[in-house]
């Protein structure tokens, strides 16, 4: 990370009260879920600059307290934002280990895991369905008690239909197609006992 650019983000607080504290939120840099709130003085965040762990001013404790000094559950620093007015801090970070001190993810205790929005809800009805076996009522657990061959000759299908619609004109008819690949995809995809999370940890690997 580059430092220097982040040494003119200084609150007006700072330089007007001594001691001004400013909230700082800490991201997961890679989730993008909130970990965790607090406070940053000057001297916390020229720390936290210097060091590149996440560095706090502890009220309660009266003094800089670099997070993760004891337990070694660091924040280790990624980027920094400064808000509209100028008077919160946005702080990117890779955690080592559980945020809270309570032993969880984040200070809400919930599980720090990727969310993929909308695609995520996809896999989460899928799974409930599955678990559900409805047959009569689902399609998912209707496919899924034909075993997995039969998802795969679905997957098969449906991606030859978004290959005739993307050789044609017709933008609707194509988007459509793509949507029944892709959640039929995910079918395969738990059928197979995997997630978007393996998918993306493949495509990482590939990047690097």
């Amino acid at each position: 990370m580059n430092n220097e650019k982040h040494k003119g983000i200084i609150s007006p607080l700072w330089g007007e009260l001594e001691g001004a504290l400013i909230p700082a939120i800490i991201q997961d840099a890679t989730t993008k879920n909130v970990l965790m709130l607090g406070y940053m003085n000057e001297e916390a965040y020229n720390k936290t600059l210097e060091t590149n762990q996440v560095t706090f001013f502890s009220r309660s404790k009266q003094r800089l307290w670099t997070k993760g000094e004891e337990s070694g559950n660091v924040l280790n620093l990624v980027d920094i934002k400064n808000d509209c007015d100028n008077d919160t801090l946005l702080i990117q970070a890779n955690p080592q280990g559980p945020t809270c001190h309570k032993g969880t993810d984040n200070c809400w205790g919930e599980d720090n895991i990727p969310n993929y929005g909308f695609f995520s809800t996809l896999e989460n009805v899928i799974a409930e369905r599955v678990a559900n076996k409805d047959t009569r009522k689902s399609y998912v657990a209707s496919l899924f008690s034909k075993g997995i061959n039969k998802i795969a000759q679905k997957v098969g299908e449906e991606a030859v239909e978004t290959v005739i619609e993307a050789m044609d004109n017709n933008n609707e008819l194509f988007l459509y197609e793509s949507a029944d690949l892709l959640f039929h995809y995910l079918m395969l995809l738990q059928a197979k006992g995997f997630t978007l999370k393996d998918i993306e940890t493949e495509l990482k690997k590939r990047h690097k």
